[in-house]
């Protein structure tokens, strides 16, 4: 197979890098810190936090300082995070009591919350108001949206792969194994799309994304048998299961970047890997869970290959963290068992 050894889909993990705020859609306003404010609405910010103090600070910087934030600390406070609210009243602190993994930590904030509409971020992301504000007007405006959804770029300012994409089949796991998706790119499994391009897809990423909080609740919000990777995939999948949709909005176009924080990069390409093979187990046949595993092991251990005669060592490892997840469906952070595929 012709596979790009650098091809990898975007995350909604964490991390972190500074950036301006991109374009906003007409009718969203400004974004400026001292202007009238914008979240009118009944808003809250929900961040899962795992030693990821300095990238919240960063974060909120940029945004006014009355609006509701809620963060999840996953990491029992070591980077001092409890002490937020007093540096910023319209702020809250839980304590997730550590290691819960995203799904759980963000539905903590979303069920604490008292506010009709929550918008789930990343430490690493770097929204503006406006940005916010367009988000929360789409789910407000539209009882058939479950969620709206920013497009995420990284540090070198392209949109990341997997920004949203589609419910994954043996065609289209082999399209993105194959790394076809750059010739044909609404046939692989994940979208890269243009910022302002008119896209539609099964689901959206999380890492900056809006939902009305009592249509979340009553999907189920996201699927806690996801440590991190693919609850955003499954809540996509219970939206369209109860007759709704997601919008991805690709004229919001928010900086966002990985690596700041987290566990190391091979834990977490595993637990990918891993949780791509839980969440098709979960949701399709024995044996297309098998051919789709099949295929992206493939196309990652040929992946591998090309990265070591290219003497990429760190990619190639990468990547066969990835096949080991996508076969095993085990992966670990910490050295504790958070995907079993016996579980």
């Amino acid at each position: 197979m012709g596979i790009d050894a650098g091809t990898q889909p975007g995350t909604g993990g964490t991390g972190g890098a500074e950036g301006a705020g991109g374009r906003v859609g007409p009718g969203t306003g400004a974004a400026a810190r001292s202007g009238p404010p914008l979240l009118t609405r009944d808003v809250e910010l929900v961040l899962v936090s795992y030693r990821s103090a300095h990238q919240i600070r960063a974060l909120l910087a940029n945004l006014p300082e009355d609006l509701p934030v809620v963060v999840v600390d996953n990491a029992s406070d070591v980077d001092g995070l409890s002490r937020l609210p007093e540096e910023r009243p319209a702020t809250r602190y839980v304590d997730s009591g550590g290691g819960k993994g995203f799904a759980k930590a963000a539905n903590m904030g979303a069920r604490t919350s008292t506010r009709e509409f929550v918008v789930f971020g990343n430490p690493d992301s770097r929204p503006t108001a406006a940005h916010l504000q367009a988000l929360v007007d789409d789910v407000a405006a539209d009882p058939a949206l479950a969620a709206s959804a920013a497009t995420m770029t990284g540090v070198d300012g392209r949109v990341e792969l997997g920004v949203g994409g589609w419910e994954p089949s043996p065609a289209r796991a082999l399209v993105h194994a194959a790394g076809l998706h750059k010739v044909f790119p609404r046939a692989g499994l994940y979208a890269r799309p243009r910022p302002g391009e008119r896209i539609e897809v099964d689901w959206t990423t999380g890492a900056c994304m809006a939902v009305r909080r009592e249509t979340f609740l009553a999907l189920g919000c996201f699927d806690e048998d996801f440590y991190v990777y693919n609850e955003d995939m499954a809540f996509g999948r219970s939206a369209r299961e109860a007759g709704l949709r997601e919008r991805l909005r690709t004229d919001v176009v928010v900086p966002h970047a990985a690596g700041g924080s987290g566990a190391p990069s091979l834990e977490m390409l595993r637990l990918r890997g891993a949780a791509m093979r839980r969440y098709l187990s979960r949701h399709h046949s024995a044996a297309t869970v098998q051919g789709i595993s099949a295929v992206l092991a493939l196309g990652y251990a040929v992946r591998t290959a090309q990265c070591r005669v290219l003497k990429r060592t760190d990619r190639a490892e990468q990547h066969w963290a990835y096949v080991k997840g996508v076969t095993t469906g085990r992966a670990t952070v910490a050295g504790r068992v958070v995907v079993d595929r016996a579980s």
